[in-house]
Order: C-alpha cells, then structure tokens, then sequence
C-alpha cells in the first residue's frame, strides 16, 4: 500500500466511499493507501464529519503556511545582505545552503527557501539565477505535463482502421459504463459494431482495476479472432487501457471529449438496456443473473437493421462461419 499524500481527486473518492458502509481499512485498500493514510487524512481534515470541500481547503492553508518558510530570510538583515552578496558572485541557491551549513554546522536555509525568496520577495535578484526561466521548475514536472503525457498515450478515433468505420466484420466494440445513483456501483458494457451484441457486467466499484477485471471476464468467453479493437470515452474507469490492451488483444481507441455520437452503437444500446434498469436506480442490489437476462432479452429481439435478425444470431453466425 502506498504512503504517498492523497491527492485531490482521491479525496473526492474518499468522501464518496465515507457515505458507504464500508469499514476504513476497505477504503484505504480500494484506493491503494495505507489505513495510517486514511486516518490521518480524517484527523487533519475533518470535525466529526469529512468534507471534500473543506479538507480541500484546509489543504491550502497548510500549504500557504507551509510556503512562508523564506520568511526566516526576512528576518535576518545578515542572511538577505549574505544571499545576495553570493548571487552577485554566482554562487546558485543550493551552493548558498551549502555554505551557510558549513559555516554552521547545521541547515540553516534550503536550497527551496532561497528560491521562494528571490521569486516572491527579491524578483531583482531573478537575474543573477544561471536559469533565467519564468518560475522555478519543479523536478517531477508539472500536473499539467503529466496529464499531456497520458493523453499522448491514448490512439484517438480518426485513427481507426476504416474497415471498422464500415461496420464488414465482427469484433470491433464500444465500450462503456452504466452508473447506479450510488455512484459506486456500475454496470459495464461492450457492444460489437457490426451485429449490435451486447456484454455487460456488473461492477462493484467502478474504478480502473475493476473494470479492467470486468473487461477480461466478459471477452474470456469471445474467440480471440473477434477482439479487434475497443473504442472508449475518456472517463477515468478505463485508465488501465494499456493493461486491457496486453490481457485481451484488443487494440484500444479513444473517442474525443464530449462526442458522444463517436460511440453511438454503444450509447444507443445503453439506451435499451436503461429499459430495464431506468436513470436514478440503485444497481447496489442488481445482481449479475439480473443483468444477463436482460442482456439476453435484447439480443434476441430483432432489428430492422439487421433485416429483422437478432444481433444474437448475425454475432454467432459470424462467429461460426469463420
């Protein structure tokens, strides 16, 4: 389990997963924390009662807090004139830490402390830095990069082989995610563009790792010539793509944010399958029998698409033809 600091959409989860009967230790595991994590987020962040918004904010104070470091530069006429005085000559901020710590014998500033010095009291001074850059770097990089670097790794739609455009062939699927007004529980689907068949499975949780579970059940039972490729939208329960990718044989694709009608067979057939389980119900008690007999129902129900044949019997046609 990790003990990194939560982050903000994990505290969002957090107090999501707090209006559930489940016990702490559950929680931390199903987000991958240790239980001391948890506790000690409920500790600093709450009054009885957890609050996203408040821990949220609670969270900047600290940080504003925690920013004020360099006002022990301030404070010191002698460590602003000596700072200074070793920038004029070159000496960068983590040399000057250095050198205060042997004059002394202890850290008396950080290399950080002297930064947020020169960039939020001493901007002047920003000249002397060898890199002359806008705000300091951050060694890991930035949200804003890391968030670039994932969405690099996703194949967007208009880079789909045009043959699954055409709907000829069995085994190019949209996939996507019913969700209950739990907003825990999930029902995942999968419907194959050409015959319209549908998979469903229902979901626990509907987080990254279930439903990449999820996923690899439901295609365990499809030959492995009919998993061609996969089109999803961008929501974050399918963050383990590349491990879908590497269990199943499917090529994954992405549709663009808030194009829905990229992935039309899949939305229409979520729209059949919501006639068995209607917007603002509950699937915490819907069970997996529940769900394939209503799987069962529309895929022996005739389309007109189809020349009035079942997406049952076009997908098992295929299926045993080849």
């Amino acid at each position: 389990m990790s003990h990194k600091q939560i982050s903000s959409k994990e505290r969002t989860e957090l107090g999501v997963l707090l209006r559930t009967e489940l016990k702490r230790s559950e929680i931390a595991r199903i987000l991958g924390k240790h239980r001391s994590t948890i506790s000690r987020e409920l500790k600093r962040n709450s009054d009885g009662e957890y609050c996203v918004f408040e821990a949220k904010r609670k969270l900047r104070e600290r940080r504003k807090i925690a920013n004020q470091r360099f006002r022990k530069i301030t404070r010191s006429e002698w460590l602003m004139r000596f700072i200074e005085k070793k920038l004029k000559k070159t000496f960068s901020p983590e040399q000057i830490s250095g050198t205060l710590e042997q004059m002394f014998g202890s850290k008396i500033i950080c290399t950080e402390s002297i930064y947020q010095y020169i960039y939020l009291e001493k901007p002047g001074l920003k000249k002397y830095l060898r890199c002359k850059k806008g705000k300091y770097r951050k060694r890991y990089g930035t949200k804003k990069k890391e968030l670039e670097r994932e969405e690099a790794k996703k194949r967007r739609i208009d880079t789909r082989p045009e043959i699954v455009e055409r709907r000829e062939r069995i085994g190019d699927w949209e996939g996507d995610t019913m969700r209950g007004t739990d907003k825990i529980s999930a029902i995942l689907t999968y419907t194959d563009r050409r015959s319209g068949y549908l998979m469903a499975k229902k979901l626990e949780r509907a987080f990254a790792e279930d439903t990449r579970i999820g996923t690899e059940e439901a295609f365990d039972r499809v030959p492995i010539e009919k998993r061609c490729t996969v089109t999803y939208d961008n929501g974050g329960e399918f963050g383990e793509h590349e491990l879908i990718e590497r269990n199943t044989g499917l090529t994954v694709y992405f549709a663009y944010p808030y194009h829905s009608w990229e992935r039309g067979t899949n939305e229409n057939t979520n729209g059949l399958l919501r006639q068995f389980f209607p917007k603002k119900t509950s699937f915490k008690d819907i069970t997996q029998k529940d769900l394939d007999k209503a799987v069962s129902l529309i895929n022996n129900r005739p389309r007109k698409r189809l020349n009035y044949r079942t997406p049952k019997e076009v997908f098992m046609e295929c299926c045993i033809s080849n």
